[in-house]
């Protein structure tokens, strides 16, 4: 049985999941609204990647024996400005995920829930790959920022993400 604080701590971790995807939804229709339909899909695949880590908590949390409560997300952005600021929030949220999951595992920790402390490690290996990934995106935007076009064969390949 997962204690109580602990179930509340994954309750706020499913929520930020699904936030993050919703986040990531609303990058993907910015992106498409501006023409980079690569882009797009990537951050589409990237909700759905968010939706799917939202998944694996709530499963988690009642193979355990605690309860799922799902909470009302919050309204993200609709304007990201450029590509470019949509990857700098991009890795800024994924820092703040990362911080939030190291949370959770120190609380696991403190608690002696050593389930929940294995559970929790590929969430935290899966944050070091979401933000190589996120930071590396980003610095390739940077590079071709002053050259026109480049952005577009950057669009292409990254829309091939399967």
């Amino acid at each position: 049985m997962i204690s109580e604080k602990m179930q509340n701590a994954i309750n706020d971790q499913i929520n930020a999941e699904f936030y993050s995807g919703y986040l990531y939804l609303a990058m993907s229709t910015f992106a498409e609204s501006i023409n980079y339909k690569g882009f797009a899909s990537w951050f589409r695949k990237q909700s759905e990647e968010e939706n799917t880590h939202a998944f694996k908590l709530l499963d988690y949390l009642q193979e355990r024996g605690g309860r799922a409560i799902l909470k009302a997300l919050g309204e993200p952005p609709a304007d990201f400005k450029s590509i470019e600021y949509s990857f700098e929030q991009t890795l800024s949220h994924e820092k703040t995920i990362t911080a939030r999951i190291h949370k959770l595992y120190e609380l696991a920790v403190g608690e002696k829930d050593y389930a929940t402390q294995s559970f929790l490690q590929w969430f935290i290996n899966e944050q070091v790959e979401e933000e190589a990934t996120a930071e590396e995106i980003l610095d390739q935007i940077k590079m071709v920022e002053s050259k026109p076009g480049s952005l577009f064969y950057i669009d292409r390949h990254i829309g091939k993400r399967q």
